[in-house]
């Protein structure tokens, strides 16, 4: 039943990066003409022919999509127009800059908003369960552009504590992973509480107490590994989403990753550069959520039966 579970689970994740990357590549096959952007429209027209026959464009949609998915069959993801080099290797040189930020922001999501919105849920309706609520739906609620410049306003340029773009040292990635972490924090806080909250609802949680059963023993023994079903999907979706999440924060702050290099390459039309980050954002993501099925699988063995947990 768990091998099925899986290769059911495999199919669809497969089906899934096939379909977004058949999406993507219809819609910068139409978004406009690659040869036009790297030659400039004042290029010759024997020049910008010549371009389009070099990079295969003046072939029929259908016949670039074949090719390109054969190309992916055969572990080869294209070559940039502008420089010549293969995608793949553009995209693994800028990798390291990327999980340099995410890596760091994802332990600031977990340290800050698993631990907030469990004390909130412990705490209904106190004080501090209403602080914690108001700056998660201020965090959750500001843009990441809009909170990073902020944070370059208050810490670079009126403290002048902080660079506010660039990698030379450590310190020019605090600003961006906290822009990064603060508003994946206030989601996770809030999701949390709301989890707990349900879960600290359930007649089980009352039979316990009624019982005598020492509340924290309550708590880590019954309401935590319970809370912990529904919180890890959006775990899972933070993981899968930690390259397409900074491409605004790299923007903003000159980071050069993953992220810029995807707003770059959209701007110059360099469709193999962009077609692969994408790839690589799908596969991300999809895998993320395969393991938090796979993970669902085990913490609720309903599931592999295809029973809805929690009875829905």
């Amino acid at each position: 039943m768990m091998l099925r579970f899986f290769f059911i689970r495999l199919g669809r994740a497969a089906l899934t990066v096939a379909l977004v990357v058949t999406f993507a590549f219809i819609v910068l096959r139409l978004s406009g003409d690659p040869a036009l952007i790297i030659m400039s429209v004042d290029a010759p027209p024997e020049a910008i022919a010549a371009f389009r026959k070099a990079w295969g464009l003046d072939d029929p949609i259908w016949l670039q999509y074949l090719r390109y998915f054969s190309a992916i069959g055969q572990g080869e993801l294209g070559q940039s127009m502008r420089d010549g080099r293969p995608a793949i290797q553009l995209v693994a040189e800028r990798i390291p800059a990327t999980l340099a930020l995410t890596l760091p922001a994802l332990a600031l999501k977990l340290g800050i908003g698993i631990p907030a919105g469990i004390y909130a849920a412990l705490h209904r309706d106190s004080l501090t369960d209403r602080i914690v609520m108001i700056t998660a739906v201020a965090g959750f609620t500001i843009p990441s552009f809009v909170l990073g410049l902020v944070l370059v306003l208050i810490f670079s340029v009126q403290l002048g504590w902080l660079p506010s773009g660039g990698q030379e040292s450590w310190r020019h990635a605090i600003l961006p992973v906290l822009t990064l972490g603060i508003g994946g924090a206030a989601v996770l806080a809030r999701f949390t509480r709301s989890a707990m909250l349900e879960v600290l609802g359930q007649s089980y949680i009352r039979t316990a107490s009624a019982k005598g059963v020492p509340w924290a023993q309550v708590v880590r023994g019954h309401a935590l590994p319970n809370a912990a079903i529904p919180t890890v999907t959006i775990v899972g979706f933070m993981v899968g989403s930690l390259i397409a999440g900074a491409v605004v924060v790299e923007s903003v702050f000159s980071w050069p990753g993953v992220g810029r290099l995807l707003v770059v390459a959209v701007s110059n039309r360099d469709l193999a550069v962009v077609q692969c980050i994408l790839l690589l954002v799908a596969v991300t993501m999809v895998s993320a959520n395969l393991i938090v099925d796979l993970l669902y699988g085990v913490l609720d063995p309903r599931l592999r039966s295809g029973a809805k947990a929690g009875g829905h």
